[in-house]
Formats: structure tokens, sequence, C-alpha cells
């Protein structure tokens, strides 16, 4: 192989973020498909990983696992990487000084939201620590930084002086994600009710959700929910007028229960305006499920004409909307839009974004 592109796939042992942990190893099996003539994908990966991807030339499997690159790489050391073309999925990247014009090596990042930045109290101080110093490692180290919307993009211009180096490249839903055959006796399992809105966002911005769904009759399924956290929303819901009975708190599903959760909902109900790359919703527009967002940057980015984007104050009248006469149209839109979406898309972009470096 003439041209080796290097993807960090740092969650093959330890996960720490299930979406962008499938994410990395979907874009890396887009990346294998879709290789130009005479170019390859090789993995970095930390001590006792073993790579799932069929067609990769090369491994370099490191000295130390996860936990302790999560410490070295930001303090800027890096041993036994090797240069090269370096991609990281993820804000895990090893960002030390290189050569890009007479070495040809290159290392460019990902950064999938800017909670640590504009929601920091939604994460613990060492995340929002950790995220913030591998960002400044960015701004003197990274040839580019990807993120997926171009809102984030022009808010990562104000985090730091990254010039022309910030580039657009949206995710996508999990490869094969749609409704198990199994889905009815999953939803079962689940406890999950029969005609539902699944909300998802986080704990401070659920209350208008809950009141949508009220407006709309449904019960609530809700998604991703932290651990320890049922309380706090059962407590949100209740204020809103919605009893406990009919909320039903679910954490991070795997992606079967998800997509037979999502597939079966009248509406996904996207509350939070954060610049975050919005999972949820790229997987129910897949599923043709009706989506209503908070209007953000990002969602109307994401979303464009496949879903309503509306202020909070609307969400309940949308939601009505999305569950009455609006509904057949909105799944035709929704799955409509979702096609703007996939990993072989994503990945080729990556490899223009390289070949232009």
């Amino acid at each position: 192989m003439s041209v080796l592109l290097r993807v960090v796939l740092d969650q093959l042992v330890t996960v720490v973020d299930p979406d962008q942990a499938a994410a990395s190893l979907d874009l890396t099996a887009g990346l294998v498909r879709t290789a130009p003539r005479g170019c390859g994908v090789a993995a970095i990966a930390p001590a006792g990983a073993e790579v799932p991807i069929a067609g990769i030339e090369e491994v370099r499997t490191l000295a130390v696992g996860r936990r302790e690159l999560a410490a070295s790489w930001p303090l800027g050391f890096a041993p036994g990487v090797g240069g090269g073309l370096v991609h990281a999925p993820t804000l895990m990247a090893p960002l030390v000084r290189h050569d890009r014009v007479h070495d040809g090596d290159q290392t460019i990042v990902t950064l999938w939201d800017l909670g640590a930045w504009d929601a920091p109290e939604q994460y613990s101080k060492t995340s929002v620590a950790w995220q913030r110093g591998m960002l400044r490692r960015a701004v003197k180290h990274a040839d580019a930084v990807v993120v997926p919307s171009h809102a984030m993009a022009r808010r990562l211009a104000d985090l730091g002086s990254f010039g022309d180096r910030i580039r657009v490249i949206a995710g996508a839903a999990p490869e094969g994600f749609a409704e198990p055959a199994d889905a009815a006796a999953r939803r079962a399992a689940l406890l999950v009710p029969e005609r539902y809105a699944v909300i998802v966002g986080g704990v401070d911005a659920l209350a208008a959700g809950f009141t949508a769904a009220i407006a709309a009759g449904l019960d609530v399924v809700v998604l991703d929910a932290a651990d320890g956290s049922e309380p706090a929303i059962v407590e949100i819901a209740s204020a809103a007028g919605m009893p406990e009975r009919r909320v039903h708190v679910r954490g991070v599903l795997d992606a079967s229960d998800r997509a037979a959760v999502l597939g079966a909902a009248a509406v996904v109900l996207a509350v939070s305006a954060l610049d975050s790359w919005p999972w949820r919703v790229v997987e129910a527009m897949l599923l043709g499920v009706p989506v209503v967002a908070v209007d953000s940057g990002v969602h109307r980015d994401v979303i464009a004409d496949g879903g309503l984007v509306v202020s909070p104050a609307d969400l309940a009248d949308a939601a009505v909307a999305a569950t009455g006469g609006e509904e057949k149209k909105l799944r035709v839109l929704a799955h409509d839009r979702a096609k703007a979406f996939s990993w072989a898309s994503s990945a080729e972009r990556v490899w223009a974004l390289h070949a232009e470096l």
C-alpha cells in the first residue's frame, strides 16, 4: 500500500461513550469500503484490543490501555504511535508536534459535541478538564478538526484559533439500524407502553417535552437517562402534570432495543438545544418516525425539512400536529431526510480531507 490511513480506535476495550464508540467502528468500516486505489486503512488500538473490522491492513497495538492513553496524550506523550496519516473519530488523539509539509504526517480529530463548554454542569469536572485540554492541544497540533454540523463549526471557531482548519462531516445512524424482527418482544421486556412519545435531551430541558406529550395524549419514554436520574425526571414530569405511572425512564440501550423503542414511538421529541450531534434524531428519521425538535442550529442543520423544528413554546402544538394530521407526511419526510446521512458518504469526505491536506 502506498498510503495508509491510521484510525484511532480507543474504545475497543473500554467504552466511555457508546455512540462515539459505534460511530468510530462504522466510520472505519466505511473508510475500508471507500478507500481510493493505492490506499488502505490501519488501526491504532490500546493494549488488549482486537479490531472487529474486515479489511484492516495493519493494527498497531500500543503498550498501554485506554485509561493510560487518556492520561498521557493530553500531556503530549504518545510513544509508539508513529507518524503518517492519523485520523481520530473522536477527540482522543495523539496530538503532538509533527511536520505535515516535509514528512507527510497529518493528525485530524473529531468533536461530536460542545457540552464541556456550553453545559459543563452536565459533565464531571474531570471530563470537562480533559476535553478542554485536548481542544487546546488541537489548536496547536491538529491539521484539521472535524465537527458534524455547520452550527457546531461556527461555535467551535469561537472557542479556538483554528483558522481554516475546521471541517464539517456529518455522522449517521449505526450500520444496519432497523427495527428487529422481535421488536414487540423487546418492548414488552422493557415495559414500554403501547402509545408513547420518546423524549431525548438533558434533564434540565425535559419539562417542555412532558408538556408536549401531555398535549398529544401520550405516555413518555425517556431514553439515555443517566444512572440515578429517574427520581429527578419523575419529579419534572409531575411538575408538568404527568403522573409517575406514565413516565418510563430507560438508560442507554443497545442498538436493537433502541430501534425497537424508537420505531414504535408516535413521535420523538428532541428537547436539547445544545451543540451536539443528535444521534437519536437521526436514528428516528431513518425509521420514519415523526420528529419534533426544539429550535437550534444543529437541529436546523440536521433535520432541515425532515421534521418540525420549533421554539420550546410551540413544542406542544407541534407534537399534536405530528401525531395527528401531519403524521403521515412527517414519516415520509423523516425517512427521506435520513438518506442524506451514511457512513460511506462520511468516509469519502474523510478521504477527501486527508487528500486535500
